[in-house]
């Protein structure tokens, strides 16, 4: 008898004496197959997982009391407000500039395509901290910023900058402009996924070209831009940590300043972490959602077969003809 297939569960036959078939009626044996290593991996895990918590539980240098007690106060809190403030702000900015760059990216004008990759290799190829540092320290490049002509020219109106960069406005021109070069990738992964025939459908149907992009393209490449820029939205929570060097009071830099005074670093350091782990949760649960309703058409017709994607294509043709005559109604 040949050997059995890596299933899962295997049926053996008993065959009789001398090789011949088994009678009529015969129903084969299902014998499960067996996966030792499966308990061993399981037991490894559990063993780990109590080796873990033993230590958090009987460790009293953990000093879970200062945890609790620190846990609410009113400067964590506010920590966490500005930690929540820069990561909105900054992703809103990060998506807008992406969004820009790789429409230049994607221009047909050889010179706006390569300032944009221009921008995309400076802030992906220095590190965030060194822009960070950068921009805090504006003024000792420019004492004052101004507004007039060029090169030259008559200054309509001036200001310190000392005064115009503040650390909320370095964390979040650092943290914007940076976010922006890593989206601007996303977005054009996100296009170039969308099939070549579903533009030349668009431009047969005298679709101009921001047409295309907003009404044909962009609507198809949402279903793969949206995880990308969930984890870039985790990712960015965690990154303002960062600002911590520029005096910027977020969640880390007000557990360093309590932990200054009371000299409890690793308890602050865990009130730091569970803050962290609480918003990153509550992100990933709205990314999952928001992942679910873009996924809604393509999961359909992955799994109801050639009805579902026959459907799909008579919904896709139904709105092509739509946008025409949208279009022709733009045009008058």
């Amino acid at each position: 008898m040949s050997e059995f297939p890596p299933t899962t569960e295997r049926i053996a036959t008993e065959l009789p004496s001398g090789g011949q078939r088994p009678p009529a009626g015969h129903r084969p044996v299902v014998v499960p197959q067996r996966h030792p290593w499966r308990w061993v991996s399981a037991a490894l895990v559990l063993f780990l997982a109590a080796v873990g918590v033993y230590i958090l539980v009987t460790n009293p240098n953990f000093n879970w009391p200062v945890v609790w007690e620190y846990l609410f106060s009113e400067k964590i809190l506010s920590g966490v407000v500005v930690t929540l403030e820069l990561t909105a702000i900054a992703m809103v900015i990060g998506c807008l500039i992406g969004v820009l760059l790789a429409g230049m990216r994607l221009s047909p004008n050889p010179i706006v395509s390569r300032g944009a990759a221009l921008y995309i290799w400076f802030f992906r190829g220095t590190p965030i901290l060194v822009q960070l540092i950068f921009w805090y320290n504006l003024a000792a490049l420019f004492p004052s910023i101004s507004i007039g002509i060029p090169f030259g020219g008559e200054a309509f109106a001036s200001v310190s900058a000392n005064t115009l960069i503040k650390p909320f406005t370095a964390a979040v021109l650092g943290l914007g402009l940076n976010e922006g070069a890593y989206m601007a990738e996303i977005v054009r992964a996100g296009m170039n996924s969308v099939d070549e025939g579903q533009v030349e459908a668009g431009r047969a149907l005298g679709l101009r070209r921001l047409q295309i992009m907003r009404r044909i393209v962009m609507p198809q490449a949402m279903r793969f831009i949206i995880p990308p820029t969930g984890n870039e939205t985790i990712g960015m929570l965690k990154t303002t940590a960062l600002v911590s060097v520029i005096a910027l009071s977020d969640i880390l830099y007000s557990a360093q300043q309590i932990y200054a005074q009371n000299f409890e670093t690793i308890p602050l350091l865990i009130v730091a972490s569970l803050w962290y782990l609480a918003i990153t949760s509550v992100l990933t649960m709205i990314q999952g959602r928001i992942e679910a309703r873009f996924n809604r058409g393509a999961v359909s017709a992955f799994y109801g077969g050639a009805a579902a994607a026959s459907a799909t294509k008579r919904r896709t043709l139904r709105g092509l003809f739509e946008l025409r005559g949208a279009a022709g109604e733009d045009d008058k």
